[in-house]
């Protein structure tokens, strides 16, 4: 006997029973399916946007950078006054050095005259050496210049090694220099391809909910001219080149959408491309800033979602199938109408839902389960968004709190070493530029060992913190404060003489003393000074001889101030 046979043995309320069970089935499925592959597309479409915008905002910051670079050379080359003297003279030596200062990343800042003879440069590099084959001083005589990353050649035994212990790479700033006879010399800047590092690393949003996103940056070729360390050697041996074809980015300008690319390593990476927008025409490189993130973890949450709605939608089709059992009469108009409202459903119809049907008991639970399991797949979709949406401003919070942490010190509320190093940089530069006074307090708090081991580290944390409130409220907003490590505390005093920085520490040294710790008892510090003098001062001088001073105060029995001896005649 065949299947078909034994099928119409079957009583009708049996026969419509199984056939309304399995189109059941088959309906919930469906549904699971359109609703996961809906879920899918936009949390992916969500994931390609966030990534897009990572590298847009890579892109930014490089364009950025390179046009305010520019700029300084533009304006440094133009401002009037400062060439009348020669292109070797004390003020355009200073005028190298202060603007090296200000930004470490420019490793070398030179003049040379219209026959390509360098006649002034930072720490004497290169003076008296031919640059006239140079392509920075070549471009550099018709106009403001920007030169594509490059190895360095002349001075690459002359610099200190990089942090990375990579050769150094340039990123050429020039402009031309003139006067009313005509140009008479070219200003170059040799900018250090660490900073293109440092501002990549800084945006990457790594350690974000195990996210992994790596950026890139390729030149107007497509030929990788940046990676993480980690995937540079291994993308460069197997020929890695810009994932997205050159004649797509460029006629889109940089602003296609992420999709997912195989790349060189042979993994599947969700990658977005931007072309680097330059602010002037001189920085405009062509540079393409990629951002990719493999696809396991991109569309980790899309695979969550697929399964969600099937578990649903199989969980809804068991109960429908249930129900199915007691449906005998109008079954088949109460089905068209389901099935009608899941194809509405399934398209993407707004306002679409699974209507109640109430011509019996059954069918109304069976239609009141579909309707659930609509709602529920919607809320679903809705509490994804809600969730990149809060990855999102969990980036952006997580973004700040690094840079803050990177700066501050965690016990005191101060600024930490690094913090500290760009203020005080800053205030010496200021004070150099405008001729004001400037003194610097070294700080120390006395016997502070001897405190940790007899009362713990806890009462020690609580010296600092007092040491660190005293600071802030004897000393101006406009000062510096910073804890340099340990018990070391540091404070720069702009506008403020060696005689008044003296009177200034006195009074910290005093408030201190006059404090009585109900556990400890009273605390002591001790503080040396030092001033800003007439020739070029450092700030690494500035406070090695402030620590001399704290030193002497130290010797002569602490809890005093000690300014640096002032200096004497030169030896002729």
């Amino acid at each position: 006997m065949t299947h078909p046979t034994r099928f119409r043995g079957q009583s009708l309320r049996t026969q419509i029973s199984l056939v309304f069970a399995l189109l059941v089935v088959g309906l919930a499925v469906l549904l699971s399916v359109g609703f996961g592959e809906l879920l899918k597309r936009r949390v992916q479409r969500d994931a390609s946007q966030a990534l897009h915008h990572v590298a847009d905002n890579a892109s930014r910051q490089l364009a950025q950078g390179l046009f305010e670079r520019s700029r300084v050379v533009q304006v440094l080359a133009e401002a009037p006054g400062i060439w009348e003297r020669g292109l070797e003279s004390l003020e355009v030596r200073q005028l190298l050095a202060r603007s090296q200062a200000v930004d470490p990343h420019s490793l070398w800042i030179g003049v040379a005259d219209a026959q390509g003879v360098v006649r002034a440069a930072t720490q004497g590099l290169l003076e008296g050496q031919d640059v006239r084959e140079r392509p920075w001083f070549v471009a550099g005589l018709a106009g403001l210049h920007v030169g594509d990353v490059h190895p360095a050649k002349l001075l690459e035994k002359l610099l200190q090694p990089t942090a990375s212990g990579e050769p150094h790479r340039f990123v050429d700033f020039s402009a031309p220099i003139r006067n009313a006879h005509g140009t008479v010399g070219v200003l170059g800047l040799h900018g250090s391809w660490e900073w293109t590092r440092e501002v990549l690393e800084s945006l990457a949003p790594i350690g974000i909910q195990g996210t992994s996103v790596d950026l890139f940056v390729f030149d107007r070729t497509g030929q990788l001219i940046f990676s993480p360390p980690q995937y540079r050697r291994q993308l460069e041996a197997a020929g890695q080149r810009l994932p997205v074809p050159l004649t797509v980015a460029t006629r889109e300008s940089g602003t296609r959408p992420a999709s997912v690319v195989l790349w060189a390593d042979g993994r599947d990476y969700l990658t977005a491309s931007v072309r680097m927008e330059a602010r002037n025409a001189a920085s405009d490189l062509g540079w393409h800033i990629v951002a990719r993130d493999p696809v396991e973890i991109a569309f980790a949450d899309a695979k969550r979602a697929v399964r969600m709605a099937l578990v649903i939608g199989l969980l809804a089709a068991a109960l429908a199938a249930a129900l199915a059992w007691f449906a005998a009469r109008r079954l088949s108009e109460d089905l068209y109408a389901l099935a009608d409202a899941a194809s509405r459903v399934e398209s993407g119809k707004p306002g679409a839902t699974i209507p109640l049907v109430t011509h019996n008991r059954e069918v109304h639970q069976l239609s009141s389960a579909l309707s659930s399991m609509t709602e529920r797949l919607i809320a679903a979709k809705g509490a994804m968004e809600d969730q990149v949406r809060l990855r999102t401003l969990e980036l952006q919070a997580a973004n700040r709190a690094l840079d803050l942490q990177a700066r501050t010190d965690a016990l005191t509320g101060l600024l930490n070493r690094r913090g500290f190093d760009s203020r005080m940089e800053f205030a010496l530069a200021l004070a150099r530029r405008s001729g004001r006074p400037l003194s610097v307090v070294s700080l120390d708090v006395d016997h502070f060992q001897g405190v940790n081991d007899r009362f713990g580290h806890e009462a020690g944390d609580e010296v600092l913190r007092r040491l660190a409130q005293t600071l802030q409220q004897r000393l101006r907003a406009s000062d510096v404060i910073a804890r340099l490590g340990g018990e070391e505390f540091a404070v720069v005093l702009p506008d403020t003489a060696a005689e008044d920085a003296l009177a200034i520490a006195q009074s910290i040294v005093d408030g201190m003393a006059a404090q009585e710790d109900p556990l400890v008892g009273r605390i002591t510090v001790s503080a040396g000074i030092a001033s800003l003098r007439d020739a070029p001062d450092s700030a690494l001088e500035l406070l090695r001889r402030s620590d001399a001073a704290l030193y002497a105060a130290k010797g002569q029995g602490r809890n005093r101030v000690c300014a640096e001896p002032k200096p004497g005649p030169a030896l002729k």
